[in-house]
């Protein structure tokens, strides 16, 4: 089987980069400290301290995260606050059949989430 050459290029470090991978990896250990998320946290190396991708140093933002135990499945946490949502919106409106729809979706989809979660550790 024949690689395309977009699988054999790797990344190189840009010369206008100033910060090393230590100072990278305490970028993103500080701001997991603060709880923020993966996704957000790449979107702060972007657009605050001027890295275009982390994986330009050799590794992911996740297996940082993941060293000092800080990692969070964005999925299940993006569930978890559509739940308490509908569920806040669900107790002011009691007659909302659309809400109370919704928020057997979620549930399931929550409770399908995690059980996934469960099986791949």
């Amino acid at each position: 089987m024949v690689k395309s050459k977009k699988s054999e290029k790797k990344f190189e470090k840009p010369l206008w980069l100033k910060y090393t991978a230590d100072e990278v990896k305490a970028i993103i250990l500080k701001l997991g400290n603060k709880g923020i998320s993966a996704e957000k946290i790449g979107l702060i190396l972007r657009d605050q301290y001027g890295i275009p991708k982390v994986n330009l140093y050799g590794f992911k933002i996740k297996q940082v995260l993941e060293e000092k135990g800080k990692f969070e499945e964005p999925t299940t946490t993006n569930l978890k606050a559509k739940l308490n949502q509908i569920v806040e919106h669900y107790k002011k409106n009691k007659g909302d059949k659309k809400a109370e729809r919704s928020l057997i979706i979620t549930k399931a989809k929550l409770k399908k989430r995690e059980e996934y979660q469960l099986k791949r550790e």
